[in-house]
């Protein structure tokens, strides 16, 4: 709460008369102290405090390891966490991507850095917002004007015989046109009692947080997107590779059979069979090539290139899953910039509540003019010349049909829309490192899983064509199990691609790490 803020320095003491100590007392001194008092009262009527909105969080998130493993933490969850704070964009780890280790990435993000345009946008956004700032700080500041005019003008008839200062006839009936020439200074200033002024600013400050959180938001999300993109151009490669040996694996097959087809030991079903096996893969290897291009073009765009103008070399090389740590507390939370920007959105829309209220009071506007006005203007900077004013105005709308009433209730209103939306940010943020964090240990699980799996399906592949060599089985025994074994290892590159995922997104909910800030 500010209470008159432009009062701090007490004025400077009177140089004039000193009253009378036999006369009696004076009714002013009192009637001026108990309209002090009751400006004072007043003004704490205008502003309107503000706190966080509570929000229940948990001490560490359900699906994180000791919780799994039945470890109670609800005595460490005061200390666990606590409500975002809008410096939160200056918690996120840079370079949060080098855990997944590969040089080509580190200097995509760098790329990104520099040249994405919705980067560029958001921190544009940003300086709009520190603008109005700059704009409404003004607001609190003497407005200082100056004015050098001439003008001409033709009052009309009037009395006859009437001159101005310099000798000017200014009545003559009929009248004559009149030139007046000015130069002035003025100077006005409202003194923010109710606060309606500072509350501005707080407004306009938080929003200006709000900017600086939403622009590290998206910084991290647009870093994430292209981690994610390029792990999966990674996973689309390793297909291919993988799709280009099954290629060579089956035209050596086609070409076996065809050797048995005309020595008679083989069908010509089996040739077909292998000729459809054969274009089956061959199809895949070419879905596999459009999807890595495509994500190439998808990396050029995110780093702000033309998709031309990026080549990257193929590596098919998927970098090892980071491991997870043994304990997630849920204050991790507190870093995240779009929790900060909801939060501080909420702040911006309390202190409105303050300037809406402060309409109900009148504004009191100190100003003063002076200046020079003469019809010569030689003559101009004269003495006698000379005008001035100066005095206070108190301006109170009395009567607006309710419409400040309304303006509070909109104002209250928009501070609960804001707080309901700060939890449901709140909500949502635990809801995504819960649901990764499942993600990361359940296909952990099923990518062991699959490996053994892969492992039985090669060794059945084997056997087949074996048996097949030996006469004892059909190609379409062959074509089953190559199929099967196939399979596998395209499942199991996938299960990894989706383990990066989630590694990768669970980074991100946890704006860019899952080390508390200081650690």
């Amino acid at each position: 709460m500010r209470l008159f803020s432009s009062m701090k320095n007490p004025p400077p003491p009177s140089t004039g008369p000193r009253p009378d100590p036999r006369a009696g007392p004076r009714t002013g001194r009192p009637a001026a102290l108990l309209a002090a008092g009751l400006a004072a009262a007043l003004a704490g009527c205008a502003g309107q405090p503000y706190a966080p909105p509570a929000t229940d969080v948990p001490a560490a998130f359900k699906e994180a390891f000791p919780a799994r493993a039945g470890v109670d933490l609800a005595a460490d969850a005061a200390a666990l966490w606590q409500p975002a704070d809008p410096g939160a964009a200056d918690a996120v780890p840079a370079d949060w991507w080098t855990v997944f280790g590969d040089p080509v990435l580190d200097d995509l993000q760098r790329r990104v850095a520099a040249g994405n345009f919705n980067l560029q946008a958001g921190l544009a956004q940003l300086r709009a917002a520190q603008a109005a700032l700059g704009s409404s700080q003004a607001a609190l500041l003497p407005a200082v004007g100056a004015n050098l005019g001439r003008t001409r003008s033709d009052s009309g008839g009037t009395t006859a015989g009437t001159v101005d200062a310099a000798g000017n006839p200014v009545g003559t009936t009929g009248g004559r046109p009149r030139t007046v020439n000015t130069l002035s200074a003025s100077a006005s200033w409202e003194v923010d009692l109710w606060g309606r002024l500072s509350g501005a600013v707080d407004a306009a400050r938080a929003r200006v947080d709000a900017s600086a959180a939403d622009l590290a938001a998206l910084r991290l999300s647009t870093q994430a997107t292209l981690a994610q993109t390029y792990l999966a151009m990674r996973a689309a490669e390793a297909q291919a590779a993988l799709l280009d040996d099954t290629l060579a694996a089956y035209r050596r097959s086609l070409r076996l059979t065809r050797n048995r087809y005309e020595a008679g030991v083989a069908s010509a079903a089996d040739v077909a069979q292998a000729e459809a096996q054969l274009e089956s893969a061959e199809a895949q290897r070419i879905e596999s090539g459009i999807g890595r291009a495509q994500l190439e073009h998808a990396v050029a765009v995110l780093a702000g290139l033309p998709p031309a103008a990026l080549d990257l070399p193929r590596t098919a090389r998927l970098p090892e899953v980071p491991a997870l740590p043994p304990l997630l507390p849920a204050r991790l939370l507190e870093r995240r910039p779009d929790v900060a920007a909801a939060e501080r959105r909420v702040a911006a829309a309390n202190a409105q509540i303050g300037v809406a209220r402060a309409a109900f009071f009148p504004a009191l506007t100190l100003s003063a003019s002076a200046g020079y006005r003469n019809a010569r203007l030689g003559e101009l900077l004269n003495a006698p010349n000379l005008f001035w004013s100066i005095g206070p105005a108190l301006a109170l709308s009395v009567f607006d049909g309710g419409a400040r009433r309304a303006a509070v209730a909109s104002a209250a209103a928009a501070t609960d829309q804001a707080a309901a939306a700060y939890r449901q940010t709140v909500l949502s943020a635990l809801q995504e490192v819960e649901d990764n964090l499942a993600a990361a240990a359940g296909l952990a699980r099923e990518e062991a899983v699959q490996a053994r799996a892969r492992t039985a399906a090669r060794r059945a592949q084997e056997i087949a064509e074996n048996q097949y060599a030996a006469g004892i089985v059909s190609y379409l025994n062959v074509v089953t199990a190559q199929a099967t074994a196939l399979q596998a290892d395209r499942t199991l590159i996938d299960l990894r691609n989706r383990r990066l995922a989630a590694a990768n997104l669970l980074l991100r909910n946890l704006a860019g790490g899952w080390e508390p800030a200081g650690r």
